[in-house]
């Protein structure tokens, strides 16, 4: 063996396996192979300028998991691109005056740089960006097959509007009812929108979530949640005026508590009635400016106005008023509610503020005058033909009531709404659709796709640049020829990330892929992601499996079999003087131990410990870490620090821990063992190697890779302290090294061929666990003095009673619990534990 260095020399080392892994073409799955196979993806990154620790992190996971399926014999697909449309990359047009497309490609081609410096093992021939024309072509080609199916429609939507930048904002986008860059009043628009027909598929997506038993259980409840199943009536009141108010409610049984009925702001009625009211029109227009979100009507102050109508009771046929209030939601159910404030929070809130009456009708067994709403279930009571019911056949007799007057029915309702895909900003998808003056709005000829972006935009106007370019937006009409107009909005760009799963399965991305070729990947068998996606993007992304199944693109109705959200990495936050965010490395304790900034010395503020994010600062670049210490200390300290699903709190000293430990190993692997193992001894180290497999396999099969690393270090101290070179250190030795190699991919290679070894260990198959070695020969019993735990013994199963007794009694602790003292009873439970009584 040649001399080697008393350190890992990780620069070297990982240039070169990264070089022979590539020109090897390591990771591109085989054609025509009959191994089973296995597509493990992570969320894929938005190419925002560098990577950070939490990109580390997510893609490490994903890592382990490809490269320990392709050594148990699986035809791995594990690939990567670029989400690549956005609103960050237009915001940074107007603050950097770069085009959009240029500062996009820029940064992935920065951050394809530092992906393969970690030596993930991707397919990067399968990279895509979503920008490019030759990847939204298809979702354009997908949207008219989906407006043909009935699964896109334009319709008349709310939105959020700011007069000053002319644009749509996501409810994320007010800040205190203004725009969050202009600081304009934001208001409440009807904009024409087109929308994705999400509800199409509300129970089959609802439903379906039992069949995803490799999910998490919460994920699936904050779906379900979203979905938002309820059973409940449709009920028709007779309005004061002559026409009719429907209701849909979840609780009928409650009608007997009825205060008054409430209508949205956005409702017909409503609308119809402030035309003619100056200050009912100005109390709409305030309603409009509080934000359009279900969160920002929840916290609002409960505000109403009394349009001097009044709604009849269809059981007690009394009259109550009806109200327009800023609490009520035009997008769920129709609009409208009947209000009982004694079993609703936001009914009793309102009914307090307005002096309105407040009956109970469900006992909550509480007495005297209620303080806040009793929202649960219970005994009807002050309720005529109800009394004495409970909730849920009340609720049936209620239903049946109300359809024997002819004035409800039994209804199931969902929170779901339709998705609204048009966004009125440059950098994202267009839609391929015309407006003509005669024809109406008509699709593009599929021999037109893609309509691709204008490179010449500005943006020194305000709102879309796509309305006011000279010339893209004027086209001829495809079906009568005559001058017309694209449609300027474009895509949210959840669109793209609800299908890139599939096109990762086509063979070139050159080409959309196919449905064989669809068939022989989906569903993705191992999706990884942040848990701040377990909504909106898995329910776009499973909404859009199903649409296209639909439309014959695909056979699958799931798109992932497997999940795992893992947490965040943390950091603490720091400011300066100013209120502006600092990066960790403009940072430093000054001689007195305070924090200060590197070049002003100031002090600065130091706040809470937050995941990292690009928006606060607190994120930690993997590269001078990478630089120091090598990917795989990089990687180590990511998967064995905490599970994966929990947040981790990044540290200096987790890292300098995994590289000490790299470099244990290192002279472990290259060190000569002194003299011969016994049999003894040798015997024990193969049982360690052999548990070693078994639990590793086990942990990695189950998330559990912090868990997997404890095992493997417990595995490297057992070899380091064991006497003699042989084969079972040697086994030892090679098997850590397979074990280790998800983990440590460049490291173990080196290690790997120090030890002469001709094959590498990327081509080198798992190793199995000999179940001989699995078998315990021994147990560790727990001793109780009076009932309390005072030490352990390891004695050999099914060890005779009297002998089990005697080695409990000997050990140093117990013995120290007996003394002056009496052993009235030991009772021996075989291979359990032994109870020792004493007085």
């Amino acid at each position: 063996m040649t001399e080697i260095s008393e350190r890992y020399p990780f620069r070297a080392a990982e240039k070169k396996w990264q070089k022979r892994w590539d020109e090897k073409n390591c990771f591109k799955p085989e054609t025509n192979s009959d191994k089973p196979k296995y597509y493990v993806l992570e969320m894929f990154p938005y190419p925002s300028g560098n990577i950070h620790m939490g990109h580390v992190r997510n893609y490490s996971l994903g890592d382990v998991v490809a490269r320990t399926r392709k050594a148990q014999g699986y035809n791995v697909l594990h690939p990567i691109g670029w989400d690549a449309f956005g609103l960050p990359a237009e915001n940074a047009a107007i603050e950097r005056n770069v085009h959009p497309g240029e500062w996009t490609h820029q940064n992935i081609a920065t951050m394809r740089d530092q992906l393969k410096t970690i030596g993930f093992s991707y397919d990067w021939s399968t990279e895509l960006a979503t920008c490019d024309p030759s990847y939204y072509r298809h979702e354009q080609k997908f949207f008219l097959d989906f407006v043909k199916n009935g699964l896109a429609y334009r319709k008349e939507s709310f939105v959020n509007w700011d007069p000053v930048d002319n644009t749509v904002l996501a409810n994320e986008q007010v800040i205190d009812g203004k725009g969050w860059r202009s600081g304009a009043l934001v208001e409440r628009r009807k904009l024409n929108q087109w929308f994705l027909k999400t509800t199409e598929f509300s129970e089959d997506l609802l439903s379906s979530l039992d069949e995803l038993k490799d999910w998490p259980d919460r994920v699936k409840l904050m779906q379900e949640k979203w979905i938002g199943k309820s059973i409940g009536a449709s009920i028709k009141f007779d309005i004061s005026n002559g026409q009719k108010l429907e209701v849909y409610t979840t609780r009928p049984d409650t009608l007997f508590g009825m205060s008054f009925a409430a209508i949205a702001p956005a409702h017909p009625l409503a609308m119809e009635l402030s035309k003619d009211n100056a200050e009912l029109s100005e109390f709409v227009e305030e309603c409009n400016r509080s934000g359009t979100s279900a969160e920002a009507i929840e916290t609002a102050e409960k505000r109403g106005f009394d349009t001097g109508l009044t709604v009849t009771n269809p059981f007690t046929g009394k009259p109550h008023p009806l109200y327009i209030a800023n609490f009520v939601l035009m997008d769920y159910g129709t609009g409208a509610i009947f209000a009982c404030p004694a079993h609703d929070q936001r009914d009793f809130d309102f009914a307090t503020k307005y002096n309105l009456p407040i009956l109970p009708v469900v006992d909550s067994g509480e007495e005297g005058e209620l303080t806040e709403a009793y929202s649960g279930e219970g005994k009807l009571i002050n309720s005529d033909f109800l009394n004495g019911l409970e909730s849920d056949a009340a609720k049936e007799k209620a239903v049946a009531k109300l359809e024997d007057l002819n004035v409800g029915t039994k209804q199931t309702n969902y929170r779901l709404r339709d998705w609204g895909v048009s966004r009125q900003r440059y950098w994202g998808c267009p839609i391929p659709m015309v407006h003509c003056d005669d024809c109406g709005i008509v699709p593009v000829p599929e021999n037109q796709l893609p309509v691709e972006l204008p490179k010449d935009v500005t943006f020194d106007k305000p709102g879309n640049p796509l309305d006011h370019h000279p010339t893209w937006k004027h086209v001829d009409c495809p079906e009568c020829g005559k001058a017309a107009q694209r449609e300027t909005d474009t895509f949210d760009t959840f669109f793209e990330s609800s299908w890139y799963f599939a096109q990762f399965t086509a063979s070139s991305q050159e080409g959309q892929f196919s449905a064989k070729e669809a068939d022989q990947w989906l569903s993705v068998d191992q999706y990884i992601g942040g848990i701040e996606h377990a909504v909106l993007h898995l329910l776009y992304a499973r909404f859009f499996t199903k649409a296209l199944k639909k439309c014959g693109y695909l056979n699958v109705s799931e798109p992932f079999s497997g999940l795992m959200t893992q947490g965040m990495i943390c950091h603490e936050t720091y400011q300066d003087a100013n209120g502006d965010w600092l990066y960790p490395e403009e940072v430093e304790k000054d001689d007195s131990g305070t924090m200060v900034h590197v070049e002003s010395q100031k002090p600065i503020i130091v706040g809470r410990i937050e995941k990292m994010s690009k928006s606060k600062r607190n994120t930690v670049d993997p590269r001078p870490i990478i630089e120091g210490y090598g990917a795989d200390t990089a990687r180590l300290f990511m998967l064995s620090d905490s599970p994966p699903e929990r947040d981790l709190e990044w540290t200096e000293s987790g890292v300098e821990g995994a590289w000490r430990y790299l470099n244990k190993l290192w002279r472990i692997v290259n060190e000569t063992a002194e003299g011969d193992e016994t049999a003894e001894t040798a015997l024990e180290l193969h049982r360690l190697t052999h548990k070693a497999i078994a639990g590793v396999s086990d942990d990695i099969e189950h998330f559990h890779f912090n868990k997997a690393v404890a095992r493997l270090r417990e595995l490297t101290n057992a070899i380091s302290s064991h006497s003699g070179a042989g084969k079972a250190r040697s086994e030892a030795i090679s098997t850590l090294l397979q074990l280790l190699n998800p983990f440590l991919p460049h490291f173990t290679e080196e290690c790997w061929e120090q030890l002469g070894n001709s094959t590498w260990l990327i081509d080198t198959p798992w190793p199995k666990a000999n179940e001989e070695f699995l078998v315990e020969d021994t147990i560790t019993l727990g001793i109780q003095v009076n009932g309390k735990l005072r030490g352990t013994v390891d004695v050999p199963i099914d060890n005779p009673k009297d002998e089990t007794e005697k080695a409990a009694l000997a050990v140093e602790n117990v013995a120290k619990f007996l003394e002056d003292k009496t052993v009235r009873k030991v009772i021996v439970v075989p291979n359990k534990i032994v109870n020792v009584v004493v007085a």
